[in-house]
């Protein structure tokens, strides 16, 4: 896509101040705008870095929010795109085989006048085409009255690395050829993870010049059910599992998500008794790594350092990951190995049976 970047991401959600409260406390968001208050839908748009994150909610039963978050639970939504000329995007991507939600239209509110159309992406997720430059993204939005400062200490999440998506078995090869078709996506990485008696698919789509990227895993029904297979379960079909918030200092990061109250996932004492022989030497950072859970995975590129939370949401779907790359293209599959490698070996009594 010409000149396309990430806008926002869409969250569609049971409680908007709840879940904007969160993300605020435990991510150090700021809100910046937010629809009128006294209606029956609510949205909140926050910001970090070049994050831009939408969380709507409404006690409308009828209202595609509401039937949202009753199919799915708390989650993302949509994916919206900021393009040059929404019209003309519009046009050739349903002209490529996109579903069309919405068609171009100007609409014009409190937050001023937005160009913006709809197409559908991956199960009930779509994507917004939203004309470039519109500053708060939506036209019943207003800037807050009193905007909170950025933290002392900085900003710690830049961008958006990557959005993880789970796709049912035999959906991974045509939602690779729709974004192909649709707006031009490449695939950059394709693998079969294979870890014990489980397995999957996966392959990358990314518009290498909007840096949007979708990790896409499918479970191979050839083998037990996993993970991809517990969350299209809970989650009631395909959807976005995880979103990657990158970070330049991911120790730093842990250490501050940790103090406001971030659960992250433990990692087996094991794992970084093994780490060096996969990725080489870590030096001094090792202990540091250890004692935060921080996994680490090696490409021909270079490093990539990561962590996952926990879900903070009752179906246990969604969830977050910090990443922080020092020139790896990747996406630390060597990890779920790695992992699984090192619950192995506690379980045989060859490890520590205490989490990192």
């Amino acid at each position: 896509m010409e000149r396309a970047r990430l806008s926002h991401v869409h969250f569609y959600v049971g409680d908007a101040c709840q879940a904007a409260y969160y993300y605020c406390k435990a991510f150090g968001f700021r809100p910046i705008a937010e629809s009128p208050s006294g209606r029956q839908s609510q949205t909140i748009l926050l910001a970090q870095g070049r994050i831009r994150l939408m969380f709507t909610s409404t006690t409308d039963p009828g209202d595609p929010v509401a039937r949202y978050v009753a199919a799915h639970g708390d989650g993302v939504a949509d994916i919206a795109i900021a393009v040059p000329d929404v019209v003309r995007t519009f046009r050739t991507a349903v002209a490529n085989g996109a579903d069309p939600v919405m068609e171009p239209a100007s609409r014009t509110g409190s937050g001023g006048t937005v160009m913006s159309a709809a197409v559908r992406g991956f199960g009930d997720v779509m994507h917004t085409l939203i004309e470039e430059g519109a500053p708060l993204l939506h036209p019943d939005l207003s800037p807050v009255a009193e905007p909170s400062p950025a933290a002392p200490d900085g900003e710690l999440l830049r961008d958006i690395d990557h959005f993880a998506v789970c796709v049912p078995v035999g959906e991974l090869d045509k939602t690779v050829s729709l974004y192909q078709q649709m707006f031009g996506f490449e695939e950059i990485f394709s693998e079969f993870i294979e870890v014990g008696q489980q397995a999957m698919l996966s392959k990358v789509v990314s518009d290498l010049s909007s840096g949007i990227t979708l990790t896409i895993l499918e479970p191979d029904a050839t083998h037990e059910p996993g993970q991809i297979d517990t969350f299209l379960r809970s989650h009631g079909g395909a959807g976005v599992q995880h979103v990657a918030f990158e970070t330049g200092d991911i120790r730093e990061g842990v250490r501050r998500l940790d103090a406001q109250g971030v659960e992250f996932l433990t990692t087996p004492a094991a794992y970084y008794d093994l780490v060096e022989d996969r990725v080489g030497e870590l030096g001094t950072e090792l202990p540091d790594l250890r004692a935060r859970g921080i996994l680490a995975d090696r490409d021909e590129w270079g490093l990539l350092l990561q962590i996952f939370t926990r879900s903070p949401y009752a179906r246990r779907t969604l969830f977050l990951e910090l990443i922080e790359r020092r020139g790896a293209r990747t996406f630390g599959s060597g990890n779920i190995k790695g992992l699984y490698e090192a619950v192995e070996r506690e379980q045989s009594g060859e490890g520590a049976t205490d989490a990192g």
